[in-house]
């Protein structure tokens, strides 16, 4: 075993247990590591330190009598004594004084104690939280989501997450369907919110609620004092699309209802990001197309980029937005943030109505 190798390991006990230890309690963990092998995969030393070994000796520190600590345990005492002999044969120091009078904790004995205690409560701590988070009730689930999906999913989720699951993380990024479905297949992502449902065998899918589109355009556009606006009108204006990739439900419902009006698009400028979009109709006699959760809110923002939602009719372009998750790795802590992402799909959606211009 090489020098740096142990040490490494002595190095790791420190940082778990979450604490410096004493000079002294290096020197003995260092010979304690020294015996538990090679990292190669040589046979182990039958010295090494065991879980065990450690709450035994913990026992006895607490009792200081060899019956009292083996009944604590439900051990013999020959075992507990057994057990402390190894301990102490492992860090190669005396850690408790017996004699036929007494029992008593030596020096060294006193400061392995409070090294111990440390020990056993991070490995406690540890074996809870691995528990917690197998059944879906501790740790951090990664999940992506969209706009209409932040402003009519997340709220009452994370809510109910917060308050039924408080040691659950929910970690949020935004992004168009596109990106949050490449990072669920690459395992970044545990959940995504999304428009539309993946054809791949890799993911599962449930919907949750549909989601009307409006058009978006600046304040002195034509359209910008309309209500509403067949959608066949879109054939003698320019409009602002995005590519396909990026959100094809989307993009599909956008064709689709082109198509169902006998019209072509007349496609001036591609944008993928949707903030950009907006400042591009505001600046520009172009037509952009946006979900009526973000035409309506883009539209009622006091100062800056103030584009115009307008409502659009015959047809009505609509997308249904879901939760996907990956097919072949149910994640416990998925499945937790899916419980409660159901409870706020059951919830009716507000009618968004496009602000006008004052």
């Amino acid at each position: 075993m090489t020098a740096s190798w142990t040490a490494s390991l002595t190095a790791r006990w420190s940082a778990v247990v979450g604490h410096p230890i004493a000079r002294r309690s290096a020197d003995v963990v260092h010979r304690a590591f020294s015996v538990v092998g090679e990292p190669d995969g040589s046979t182990w030393a039958e010295d090494a330190m065991e879980f065990r070994h450690l709450e035994s000796f913990l026992a006895l520190a607490d009792e200081l009598h060899f019956g009292r600590a083996a009944a604590r345990l439900h051990l013999t005492q020959p075992s507990i004594s057994q057990q402390l002999q190894r301990l102490e044969r492992t860090l190669g120091v005396e850690l408790i004084a017996r004699t036929s009078h007494e029992v008593r904790l030596t020096a060294a004995g006193h400061v392995f104690r409070a090294q111990a205690r440390l020990i056993v409560a991070q490995l406690e701590k540890a074996a809870h939280s691995v528990r917690e988070a197998a059944a879906g009730r501790a740790g951090t689930v990664n999940v992506g989501y969209n706009f209409p999906a932040g402003q009519h999913i997340l709220p009452t989720a994370l809510a109910r997450m917060s308050a039924e699951y408080p040691d659950v993380t929910v970690a949020l990024w935004e992004k168009r369907t596109g990106p949050q479905l490449a990072a669920l297949a690459d395992g970044k992502l545990d959940v995504a919110l999304v428009y539309g449902h993946p054809v791949s065998s890799r993911f599962r899918y449930r919907r949750l609620l549909r989601v009307p589109m409006v058009a978006v355009v600046g304040q002195g556009h034509e359209w910008a004092g309309r209500l509403t606006v067949p959608f066949a009108e879109l054939a003698h204006h320019p409009c602002v699309l995005f590519a396909r990739e990026q959100c094809p439900a989307m993009y599909d419902a956008i064709l689709g209802a082109a198509e169902q009006s006998g019209i072509a698009l007349n496609v001036s400028q591609v944008v993928d990001d949707p903030g950009a979009t907006a400042i591009v109709v505001s600046v520009h006699p172009l037509v952009g197309f946006a979900s009526a959760t973000r035409g309506t809110s883009v539209g009622s923002v006091s100062g800056g980029v103030r584009p115009v939602p307008v409502r659009l009719s015959d047809p009505v372009p609509a997308v249904d937005l879901y939760a996907v998750w990956r097919a072949t790795e149910p994640s416990p802590l998925g499945e937790t943030f899916l419980r409660c992402v159901d409870e706020a799909a059951s919830l009716p959606v507000p009618a968004e109505t496009p602000a006008r211009i004052t």
